[in-house]
């Protein structure tokens, strides 16, 4: 009988296989048209980029990024507890060092890009004049040291790894804030919150809450109790016809008229809203991958004796998450950049502290640098989630089995 090969494994002829003049002449000069296209593109590429580099180092005036970078990173937030930042950021070079050693065990290109920003920083910073350059550099030293400590032991430190990742946001959330009138854990107010902080956090506590409560609703629109489903079916449908403002607006503005006595923080009352801005996309989410499970998986674990509970949790959950990873990832990146929404309310996050900063007269002219810095760490952190979400979905075999 005779096997065919798969039309994924034929490999191409030996001329395009092994030689880059092959795979020009196919893919960029395969035509008079492809030809023209080619030229055109690459012209346009090369005057494009050419233009960025001569303004990125000849033109832009980056004194108003370095003069405000504190501003830009923390806000308000008090120089006594800057340790604490830094403590956050070396507990998370542990739990990615010993993650990639324990999950990865290779060098890849990110890693080392990843290795190269705080020297960058370090060099930068220390060309300002600055004595903080080496606690950037620690940061380096911890995370290769973990890396090799995950790769050297990685059964021993897996479960650390995972636990240290489950308490990392609430920890966050316990340090950067503080507790008590004095002591090295004294408390910092949110009013003093701003910048790049103030935008992690937010995101960081509408992920951790949003999360639990959209799965909750997840299961209620589809579970068999009448009341239970119309009400997730009312809140699922009332917040997605709204936009995330109108809840920021509502929450700034209606919240302390319904709760006249009771002072709430702007802080918590923009996180309320974003939290439950999200619940209800995340619900939704989750319902197409609770909708994606085979009626075989329930019927297999009724036949093994499974209450509803176990069901749910041990069998139906993780597969149904494991199957929108890629969407619940995405809901994240954009939950993080709409914390720029804060600002039209009156919170100095990194949108907020660009604009106070472009109102310096000194700055006048200067929104194509500020705006161009914050694009950057935007794209920096969306990227990072978005890679540790292919990274999650390549160790689960997400569409492969």
């Amino acid at each position: 009988m005779t096997t065919l090969t798969p039309s994924k494994e034929i490999l191409p002829p030996p001329s395009e296989r092994f030689t880059v003049l092959g795979w020009m002449k196919k893919n960029l000069f395969g035509s008079i048209g492809d030809t023209i296209l080619t030229l055109v593109s690459g012209a346009f590429l090369v005057w494009m980029f050419y233009n960025l580099i001569v303004w990125i180092f000849a033109k832009a005036q980056w004194a108003v990024v370095t003069d405000n970078l504190q501003l830009f990173m923390k806000g308000q937030y008090p120089a006594f507890a800057d340790w604490r930042l830094w403590l956050l950021i070396w507990l998370l070079a542990v739990i990615s060092g010993m993650g990639w050693g324990i999950f990865v065990k290779r060098a890849e290109m990110v890693g080392w890009v990843l290795l190269a920003v705080p020297v960058v920083l370090a060099i930068w910073v220390y060309s300002l004049g600055r004595t903080s350059w080496w606690i950037l550099l620690m940061v380096d030293v911890i995370a290769v040291v973990s890396y090799f400590l995950g790769k050297r032991y990685p059964h021993r430190l897996a479960r650390l790894t995972y636990l240290l990742m489950l308490l990392y946001m609430p920890l966050v959330i316990l340090v950067v804030r503080g507790f008590g009138e004095d002591g090295f854990m004294k408390y910092v107010p949110t009013n003093l919150w701003g910048g790049l902080l103030l935008s992690l956090m937010l995101a960081i506590f509408a992920i951790f809450f949003s999360f639990p409560i959209g799965v909750l609703l997840a299961l209620g629109r589809q579970s068999k109790l009448p009341a239970l489903k119309t009400l997730s079916v009312l809140y699922i449908e009332l917040i997605r016809g709204v936009p995330l403002i109108t809840l920021l607006f509502m929450g700034q503005l209606m919240l302390p008229l319904f709760l006249p006595d009771v002072s709430i923080d702007r802080v918590i009352r923009a996180v309320v809203a974003m939290i439950m801005f999200a619940a209800a996309y995340m619900a939704e989410n989750v319902r197409g991958g609770l909708q994606s499970i085979p009626r075989g998986q329930y019927e297999a674990a009724d036949a093994i004796g499974l209450s509803g509970f176990q069901k749910m949790v041990f069998i139906i959950l993780p597969q149904a998450l494991r199957a929108v990873i890629p969407v619940l990832v995405g809901q994240f990146i954009g939950l993080f950049k709409d914390t720029s929404l804060v600002y039209l309310v009156g919170l100095l996050d990194l949108l907020g502290i660009a604009r106070g900063v472009l109102a310096n007269p000194n700055y006048i002219g200067r929104q194509l640098e500020v705006f161009a810095f914050i694009a950057l760490i935007y794209w920096v952190f969306s990227y990072g989630m978005s890679y540790a979400s292919r990274r999650l979905e390549s160790s689960l075999g997400v569409g492969e089995r």
